[in-house]
């Protein structure tokens, strides 16, 4: 390792750790060594800490013991003349500042608590937002987990100029990359060289400002090793797994824009322990050795106009950026992409007017492929700040194509277009709301570019059994009114298929293994009347994957001899369990919570949980982030039985499976059902309402306690007794 490159890292990291130390002395004095710390909504204590150490800060006073092993692992400066191999003691002061940096910012939340925004983007006058909390470490993880989001880039300091900032940051958001934010270059930052230039920041469109100084790249590192605990199932402590899962699944690498300080070479150091090269745009000393890293440890000098591809490069990620004949950028970082009503040019649905899209096969012969028709005016015609009417019908032909398929495909139209940098898209079916901005129009973008959107990608994902797609783009009321009638009768149908099919019914489930990558034990079983944890995959939708990839995570598990009827437990499904977690899981309980329940992997909608005093069940869902009457907030069990993980008296389910006839069966179904959050109760209200009138208690929902009644068992008990909750009649849970 380059001599110059060891000396400043190790001399950065003793300013580091000193700094960290004095801080943590002043707040010992301040608040004393019982004060509690954290990162906020975060399960893993300080994260890097305790994923490489396994050690739990959770008071000042722990910090003691972290800055004495700092301290250890802090080697001498080396000497001018002396020629010794550097490459193990700046590693180990690398890490010993990564320590220093999680601890020191941990005390900054304690003394400024206003410093971050600790939501997905920031408010109007913030920018910062700190660590991660675990709604977004998990909502954002399942992206790492279906390849939509290969790896992040760390980028410390600023571009030269804001025209370089919006370059290199849509460059890496058309690779699909994170882009984690931090440090200053001159005073300039490229936060905010992206907020002048006007776009958006945020965890929905990949431009995450964690914070000002070098000190907040620990925040990227902390999603790192979370990633690896939650998804991974890697037990804190067990450094090595950990950081050997970044270098092979995590693909990210550290961006320098500006002259590299002796703290960004400490920080730089401790990310290469995690397999994270750094690429500079500065001409510093070069590692080219491979190592720690899977290529190249440090390439400087790059030109800005190639410093993204060749980060790319070095990492050794395998992006595939879509090339899509369209006048603006085109990509998944653009998902989350919000268009103001300030930036607006055109705006269909959100309850303003009718937008619909239907996605429907035809004959062969019916359909012309690449034939994209807009009946009406396009954008050109239409005048600014209008309010239109919009149908897109997509017809669709093909061989292998069943209608089984369209709801499958009709699903992706959501990303496909929000995709686009300029359109928002929310919802399906008759609910669509579309907008899309004045920027998208000023660079040539029209109606019929959706078209050509549609068409790319559904021949892109779905080519095994499309072989044709046209799509006809409708934006005259006459012709929505008239479209909208036939598809109501298209999602009726559909809906009705579903509904009448029952888990006794049929041979076969289907399993969902796409989150195995990170939680190498989970195996989601989704039957008839259970869908996925995720809420993605009901059973006709799995069959659908499975007949379009027949070597994809949805595969048939046949149920053979019944073993316990009451539980859901089946031969075939126990076999299939068995293998599919590489012998960690023997057996699956579908309809259980108490026996045998099944794993979760941490991208649950909901969690339920046994509470023994009202012998009942809560559940509550990710948005949620209050307290909860078992002790724990939705961060919190997410983190304890994510994983992979069999914990009887805790489930990860779905939204709808509330609703669905087998839901928990086998302990009593939704009249164990004693807390929930009003918010959830609000969203299920029709459906819920619909399911206790089957059962013969129509108001069971307002006999269901939530926050507003309390957040524990003793505080809900007497309203459950008042309402005579059928819960505390039927035979103990436990």
């Amino acid at each position: 390792m380059s001599k110059i490159i060891a000396a400043s890292a190790i001399r950065g990291a003793h300013k580091i750790v000193n700094m960290a130390e004095t801080e943590w002395k002043n707040a010992m004095d301040q608040f004393g060594a019982n004060q509690e710390v954290s990162f906020p909504e975060t399960a893993y204590f300080l994260p890097v800490i305790y994923g490489i150490l396994g050690i739990p800060v959770r008071k000042l006073g722990d910090m003691e013991k972290i800055f004495n092993i700092c301290k250890r692992l802090l080697p001498e400066v080396p000497a001018q003349q002396c020629h010794l191999p550097y490459l193990g003691p700046a590693l180990d002061a690398g890490m010993a500042t990564l320590f220093a940096e999680e601890a020191y910012e941990a005390i900054q939340y304690l003394k400024h608590p206003d410093l971050y925004f600790p939501d997905e983007e920031p408010p109007e006058g913030k920018i910062w937002l700190g660590a991660a909390n675990d709604i977004i470490l998990r909502k954002r993880g399942i992206e790492f987990v279906d390849g939509t989001a290969p790896g992040f880039a760390a980028v410390v300091g600023a571009a030269p100029d804001q025209e370089t900032a919006v370059k290199i940051a849509q460059e890496l958001q058309a690779r699909n990359l994170y882009v984690f934010m931090c440090a200053s270059k001159n005073g300039e930052k490229l936060a905010l060289q992206l907020q002048n230039a006007g776009m958006q920041l945020g965890w929905p469109v990949r431009l995450v400002p964690f914070g000002p100084d070098i000190y907040e790249a620990v925040f990227a590192l902390g999603f790192a090793v979370r990633a690896a605990m939650s998804f991974g199932g890697i037990e804190p402590g067990d450094y090595r797994k950990i950081l050997i899962y970044n270098k092979d699944r995590i693909f990210a690498f550290v961006l320098a824009l500006g002259e590299v300080s002796e703290e960004w070479y400490a920080t730089a150091a401790g990310a290469i322990n995690f397999g994270f090269p750094t690429i500079a745009d500065t001409p510093i000393p070069q590692i080219l050795p491979t190592g720690v890293c899977t290529y190249e440890h440090v390439v400087s000098n790059v030109p800005h106009s190639q410093i993204v591809s060749k980060a790319v490069e070095i990492r050794g990620l395998k992006v595939t950026v879509s090339s899509i004949p369209i006048p603006v950028p085109f990509g998944p970082a653009f998902e989350g992409e919000r268009v103001r009503k300030e930036e607006l040019y055109v705006e269909a649905g959100g309850g303003k007017t009718l937008a619909i899209e239907l996605t429907t096969t035809l004959p062969l012969s019916e359909v012309e492929d690449g034939r994209i028709e807009v009946i009406g005016p396009d954008l050109d015609e239409i005048p600014e700040g209008s309010n239109i009417p919009l149908a897109t019908l997509i017809e669709v032909a093909g061989r292998e194509m069943q209608d089984e398929f369209e709801p499958i495909l009709e699903r992706y139209i959501h990303d496909y277009v929000n995709y686009i940098n300029g359109v928002m898209h929310i919802g399906q079916r008759d609910i669509v709301w579309l907008r899309i901005s004045k920027k998208a129009k000023e660079k040539g973008f029209l109606l019929k570019h959706l078209g050509t959107v549609i068409h790319a990608k559904y021949h892109e994902v779905f080519g095994n059994i499309l072989d044709k797609v046209q799509v006809k783009i409708y934006t005259l009321e006459e012709n929505v009114q008239l479209l909208h009638s036939k598809a109501k009768e298209i999602w009726r149908h559909r809906d009705e298929r579903l509904a009448g099919i029952t888990d006794d019914e049929v041979d076969v489930f289907y399993s969902c293994t796409l989150c195995q990558s990170f939680a190498p034990s989970h195996v989601c079983i989704v039957t008839p009347e259970r869908t996925g944890l995720c809420g993605a995959f009901s059973w006709l939708d799995c069959r659908a994957s499975n007949r379009i990839n027949p070597k994809g995570p949805n595969q048939p598990v046949k149920k053979e001899l019944i073993i316990d009827e009451r539980l859901g437990q089946w031969e075939g499904c126990n076999k299939f369990v068995n293998i599919a977690s590489r012998g960690s899981i023997e057996k699956v309980s579908i309809y259980s919570i108490m026996v045998d329940p099944m794993t979760t992997c941490g991208c649950c909608e909901c969690v339920a949980v046994v509470l023994p005093l009202c012998n009942g069940l809560m559940t509550v869902n990710r948005e949620y982030k209050g307290d909860t009457p078992c002790g724990m907030k939705f961060t919190t069990l997410a983190g304890t039985i994510g994983g992979g993980k069999q914990t009887p008296g805790f489930l990860g389910h779905s939204k709808f499976n509330i609703t669905q006839k087998k839901f928990m069966a086998a302990e009593g179904g939704i009249k164990r059902l004693v807390w929930m959050p009003k918010m959830l109760k609000e969203e299920i209200r029709e459906r819920f309402t619909k399911r206790a009138a089957e059962i013969g208690i129509p108001d069971l929902l307002d006999r269901i306690a939530d926050e507003t009644i309390g957040i524990t068992e003793e505080e809900i008990l007497p309203f459950l007794q008042q309402k005579r909750h059928p819960a505390l009649e039927m035979e103990p849970i436990m």
